[in-house]
């Protein structure tokens, strides 16, 4: 099921969001909640926020044959890059653009739009997800504005820390990595974008 949402308030976040096209009621379900965020929080980037925005993105090499995973340590496991957004950012795409630049050294990143997707909008996945609580911060959850990135210079790509390997796999080897249901559906997505 495809619906268009209706976006609240005049920022850029609220912009792509309502040029978004949501598929299946649980992905409709977490765009309502992540329209109630930017309809009421002051900042809904803030991670005061127990639901706060991020935004993340998958990369893939030019001509997606292959796609690029970072070892997230709080989640001990490989996954996608991205993150929060600093104080007055207000743009997911900008947002994410610099996370994973911070995360991979790659500095040629440009978005891959979704084919017939509303014009403007690069989002391809959107998903609240659940944050276990650690010594310094609650429990809390990320409604993630979801993209694909591609690099034509993969060789460039490297770690922000030791402690934060990257791995370039191929589709196979990713599915075969990626076990957690809401990344698999973001890898479903790329994988049809790059394959169309």
């Amino acid at each position: 099921m495809m619906a268009a949402v209706e976006a609240r308030g005049d920022d850029r976040a609220s912009a792509a969001v309502a040029a978004y096209r949501p598929s299946g009621d649980r992905e409709l379900a977490d765009v309502g909640r992540l329209l109630d965020v930017l309809g009421v929080a002051e900042d809904p980037w803030s991670r005061s926020e127990p639901v706060h925005l991020t935004a993340s993105a998958l990369i893939v090499s030019e001509g997606g044959d292959r796609l690029l995973l970072r070892w997230h340590e709080r989640f001990s496991r490989f996954q996608h890059v991205g993150g929060h957004g600093d104080s007055g950012e207000s743009d997911p795409l900008a947002v994410v653009l610099r996370e994973a630049e911070e995360e991979t050294g790659l500095g040629d990143l440009r978005p891959v739009p979704p084919p017939g997707g509303a014009p403007g909008s690069s989002i391809i996945h959107i998903a609240v997800v659940p944050v276990p609580a650690r010594e310094d911060e609650p429990a809390h959850e990320h409604a993630d504005l979801r993209y694909l990135l591609e690099t034509s210079r993969p060789e460039d790509a490297r770690p922000e820390s030791p402690s934060t390997p990257l791995r370039w796999l191929s589709w196979d080897e990713a599915f075969a990595l990626v076990t957690e249901p809401n990344l698999r559906e973001l890898l479903v997505r790329a994988m049809e974008v790059v394959s169309s």
